[in-house]
């Protein structure tokens, strides 16, 4: 599995989360994952609309083109980036060791 992929839809990202955390950020790269600090607390789904508002924001597209796929509950997730056409600097700069030219992410 890797930390980026491009898919028809758009990007799925792996991730690796930090709840409760002093601020929202993503810090680098956790073993295949994005690590991503999460500032609002794990209770009640508050943690995984953080992370998908997020993300949206980063990725300059609506709330609603960012899908959980997998770890609602977990730690480890998997988000869908839909209608994301290019790869966000941030996001370029804390995996670019793990965006190779088989995954197909555009770097522009």
């Amino acid at each position: 599995m890797s930390v980026i992929t491009q898919q028809k839809e758009g990007y799925v990202l792996t991730l690796h989360i930090q709840p409760n955390a002093k601020k929202t950020e993503i810090i680098g790269v956790h073993g295949d994952a994005l690590k991503v600090r999460l500032q609002a607390p794990p209770v009640d789904g508050k943690a995984n609309d953080a992370l998908c508002a997020f993300f949206a924001e980063i990725f300059a597209v609506r709330r609603q083109s960012v899908v959980l796929l997998s770890g609602e509950t977990s730690r480890q997730k998997r988000i869908l980036i839909k209608n994301a056409t290019t790869l966000p600097t941030l996001i370029i700069k804390n995996c670019k060791e793990f965006i190779g030219d088989s995954g197909g992410a555009n770097r522009g």
